[in-house]
């Protein structure tokens, strides 16, 4: 019943966007599900970074993010981009050592450890 009600949610007011967002119904993409490994996220996100390249809110989504601090993957952004790029979560949860440290300012991205 609660899936139901949630195909009928519709956003409003400042979140119009979301109506031609491309990455609707594909949540598994967007946000990762708990113990992900390392490598199974760099195949998510890349999952995701494509719909989000294809889709025409891309622009309004990341600023919503950077705007809002959110977690997750928007506007084919990680939160350590975010965060790289000034706009960090104001609770990282996890492992807060993969946020880069800027205090607010913009900083490089972390050099990639992946093999």
């Amino acid at each position: 019943m609660a899936a139901e009600m949630m195909s009928s949610f519709i956003f409003s007011g400042p979140l119009t966007w979301t109506v031609e967002a491309a990455c609707q119904g594909q949540t598994r993409l967007f946000f990762a599900p708990a113990g992900e490994r390392p490598e199974a996220r760099v195949v998510r996100e890349s999952q995701a970074r494509a719909v989000c390249k294809a889709c025409p809110a891309l622009q309004e989504c990341r600023d919503w993010a950077r705007a809002h601090r959110e977690y997750g993957f928007w506007g084919a952004e990680s939160e350590e981009e975010r965060a790289a790029a000034g706009f960090r979560v104001d609770m990282p949860v996890g492992r807060v050592a993969r946020y880069p440290r800027g205090n607010g300012e913009p900083v490089a991205p972390r050099e990639s450890r992946i093999a």
